[in-house]
């Protein structure tokens, strides 16, 4: 995809120039500048009438004839910001332009050709105005194709992987989604090799810093915006951009002894559209939540969702259950989540068998159904269903707070019956959170027991229920894990430590941080275990000290480090 605007190397490159037998006498640095108009000028004072952007084509017949003129004239067009002069060689210079003018072009890197043959300018102008005309006509359309296709995909609700997958598509670039970690949520390499693409991600990616929430990284040539939606971000999406141009389809052989390399190149306009289009149609997807259910599963859902989000009141969500037959008023009311210990596998068949079935929903539904069964055979009654992709949750409804244990117990005993494979490696885990006795509370206990379910993953004990007490301050990070608002925190105490690491990885200055904080501040032994020599140690601790500004003998500052340090670790930890 090229820019909109031809570059001066690419108008040099046109037949009617050619034929011109043209020949760079200076300012090589500035081929790839964009030409916006070609202008024909005779007059010395020609630039108070250009606005930038051109490419001034001249005979030279008006041109001062002392050098300090001549300075001044090229001065004035650099200041003004032309793209390049080409002069017409044979009515004022016959050999060649004069030598004070090409050394001033070359300390201003403004290109200046001959033309060692006469040529009509006005073949030239038609030749690159068409030029121009036809790269906006495409751009547009590319433009308007980019705002057709991410419209479809947000009516479609497409997933990530998709909305990746298209991006890399239409811009022939990789594309790379991850979160504020920098760990890779969706990529697509765009026939390049993944393997080198994601080597060393998080240290490539927070060398990645361009300024704005959309910008290009010349040094690394990455285009980057930011994904989000109601003002919160939860991540970036990267496309990289060739740091140079390609010269092979326009080289220009402007001179035999020439071998002008390319300049670095920014991103056309419609790339930009481009990112942040797909960055609005994965923030969009995350907001719209799909699914293929029965009508009384879908209600359940949705009381569920209500329940959990609040977006319905109280007493709508009471009305609705009793007209499914199920009273929520006046009773103990106790949330709980079943999931799979690990996510979905990876796989061509379903559970059922069938091939070509997708595993996922297939898995959940399998796992809603036993759930399900379970209630009827603990004889218990509640509200159930999936409440995201990989878990299902029960709000049971109770007589009163002295059943709670003995329900729970019934219900991980159905389960267990229902599916013999909840204790295999990889099997279910059955969490439930607090009691409470009111419906407007009842979503406290759900989002509890969602967090113990997700936080007991990591959890090799089997226990019967997880509660929440037996979640330490390393399961309730795990579970927080995708909350942004930890990753930021994350990312504000240990963001430079991390840029420095990622500079200098011989370093590792993260390890010695661990090490000291491991070894609850006791800086000997916290050598010892680095397998560091004391002063060496020292001299560490104190760059670290200098790196994040802080007092590494401050008992809270310390705190803060060590839970960044295990949020990082729950981060990282699938």
């Amino acid at each position: 995809m090229s820019p909109v605007f031809p570059t001066v190397r690419e108008v040099l490159a046109l037949d009617p120039v050619r034929h011109g037998a043209p020949r760079l006498v200076a300012g090589e640095a500035g081929l790839d500048r964009p030409v916006r108009w070609v202008h024909v000028a005779e007059v010395p004072d020609i630039a108070t009438l250009l606005g930038g952007g051109e490419l001034v084509l001249t005979t030279g017949i008006g041109l001062p004839g002392d050098d300090a003129g001549l300075r001044a004239f090229i001065g004035d067009l650099a200041g003004v910001g032309v793209s390049g002069l080409v002069v017409e060689l044979g009515r004022r210079y016959l050999t060649g332009v004069p030598r004070v003018m090409a050394v001033a072009a070359e300390r201003h890197g403004l290109p200046l050709v001959e033309l060692r043959r006469a040529t009509p300018f006005v073949r030239i102008t038609e030749a690159v105005h068409a030029l121009i005309v036809d790269a906006q006509l495409t751009e547009l359309r590319a433009t308007e194709e980019i705002h057709q296709r991410f419209t479809e995909l947000s009516v479609e609700g497409a997933d990530p992987g998709e909305v990746v997958r298209q991006a890399a598509e239409l811009s022939g670039c990789p594309v790379v989604l991850e979160n504020l970690s920098r760990q890779v949520l969706a990529y697509d390499p765009a026939g390049e090799s993944a393997e080198l693409l994601l080597d060393g991600w998080e240290q490539h990616s927070r060398r990645i810093r361009p300024a704005g929430r959309t910008a290009y990284d010349p040094d690394s040539g990455w285009l980057v915006t930011m994904v989000g939606a109601r003002g919160e971000d939860w991540g970036r999406l990267l496309l990289r951009w060739p740091a140079a141009a390609d010269l092979s389809p326009g080289r220009v052989a402007l001179d035999p002894a020439d071998d002008a390399l390319a300049g670095p190149v920014a991103p056309p306009t419609r790339l930009t559209i481009l990112i942040e289009r797909a960055a609005s149609t994965l923030a969009l997807g995350r907001l719209i939540r799909r699914d293929a259910e029965g009508l009384e599963r879908q209600i359940h859902r949705t009381l569920l969702t209500a329940l959990l989000d609040r977006s319905r009141p109280v007493d709508e969500v009471a009305l609705r259950a009793r007209a499914l037959g199920l009273v929520l008023e006046r009773r103990h009311l106790v949330g709980v989540v079943v999931r799979h210990r690990a996510d979905e596998p990876a796989g061509e068949n379903g559970p059922a068998g069938e091939p070509g079935g997708d595993p996922g929903p297939a898995r959940l539904r399998d796992l809603a159904e036993a759930v399900g069964q379970a209630l009827r055979e603990a004889n218990l009654t509640g509200l159930t269903s999936a409440v995201d992709d990989q878990a299902v949750g029960v709000l049971l409804a109770l007589p009163d707070p002295v059943a709670e244990e003995r329900a729970l117990a019934a219900f991980a005993a159905a389960l267990r019956r229902a599916r013999p494979d909840a204790r295999a490696p990889g099997g279910l885990v059955i969490a439930a959170g607090s009691g409470v006795g009111s419906l407007r509370e009842a979503g406290r206990s759900l989002i509890e027991a969602r967090q113990v379910a997700e936080a007991a993953r990591r959890d090799r004990r089997d226990l019967p229920i997880f509660r929440l007490p037996h979640v330490g301050l390393a399961g309730l990070l795990h579970l927080l894990r995708d909350e942004p608002r930890l990753q930021t925190f994350v990312e504000r105490e240990l963001g430079a430590l991390l840029a420095y690491d990622a500079q200098h990885p011989r370093e590792q200055l993260l390890g010695t941080l661990r090490a000291y904080l491991e070894q609850g501040r006791n800086k000997s032994a916290a050598a010892a275990a680095a397998h560091l020599s004391r002063p060496a140690f020292y001299e560490r601790l104190a760059r670290i000290g200098r790196i994040l500004d802080i007092d590494l003998d401050s008992v809270d500052a310390c705190l803060s480090l060590h839970v960044a340090l295990l949020a990082l670790d729950a981060i990282r930890t699938p």
